[in-house]
């Protein structure tokens, strides 16, 4: 008999589109999910895609054929989901028409604005938002002041914030209106409130904060609240250094 192809059950779910890998762990272990009737909290589960039966929250899954990349230019006071309990704007407001389930890679928070990718595929979300894979995530942050090169150098050695340390891959003052400064800053985390917490440590607050890149994948002249679908030379950029990044290297080579 021939064996069926069998996957782990978190990957399936994350094709589904139902969720990203570490979203589908967290609905295993807190019983969320049956196979075949069966209720599993096992992590290391597999199952077979063409005969296994699987449920999330008591819903069928499919593996998702049709796969789906986006970018979008969040636009400041949206909250990053499909839905918001409390009434706020959410991205619902801009996708709700679509014919296939999509949900947000990471997040950008109520008052930043900027580049924010949107898919049905768990795998590629997990891949470009897990820590562990590093794809670089570019700001530009407007601060309440003017930081010294020191201070901007203190965030590359590494900052204390909620979570752990933190360090930015890349810093440089882009613009200075004489009063306050605008700063390029390049992570490859993305804790919540992190970029400000960073420069909360070293004397400031951020006025204005918008992600430019992600990845080598940038912004552009995408309007707020429009989108684009990706291709897959786009899709290639996301996990490419910035040029700000392999710059450096050459010259630290």
């Amino acid at each position: 008999m021939k064996h069926l192809k069998q996957i782990r059950l978190n990957k399936f779910i994350a094709m589904s589109g139902v969720a990203s890998r570490r979203h589908a762990d967290d609905l295993i272990v807190q019983g969320f999910v049956r196979v075949n009737g069966k209720t599993i909290t096992y992590l290391g589960t597999r199952v077979s895609p063409e005969q296994d039966r699987v449920f999330v929250q008591n819903k069928p899954i499919h593996a998702v054929r049709d796969l789906v990349y986006i970018a979008f230019h969040k636009p400041i006071h949206v909250v990053t989901t499909m839905n918001d309990p409390q009434g706020r704007p959410s991205l619902a407001e801009y996708f709700s028409k679509a014919r296939i389930r999509l949900f947000p890679v990471g997040r950008l928070d109520w008052d930043s604005e900027g580049i924010l990718l949107l898919t049905n595929d768990g795998a590629f979300a997990q891949k470009v938002s897990h820590p562990k894979y590093g794809v670089a995530k570019t700001y530009l942050a407007k601060l309440s002041g003017q930081p010294t090169d020191e201070q901007l150098q203190k965030l590359m050695r590494g900052v204390s914030i909620i979570g752990g340390k933190a360090r930015a891959q890349y810093v440089e003052r882009i613009r200075s209106s004489g009063k306050y400064d605008w700063v390029k800053i390049i992570i490859d985390e993305g804790r919540n409130r992190q970029i400000r917490q960073m420069f909360q440590k070293i004397g400031f607050d951020v006025k204005k904060l918008q992600r430019v890149a992600i990845g080598s994948l940038r912004l552009g002249a995408l309007e707020r609240g429009k989108f684009r679908i990706l291709t897959e030379t786009d899709l290639e950029k996301v996990f490419r250094a910035p040029k700000e990044l392999t710059a450096r290297a050459r010259w630290l080579a």
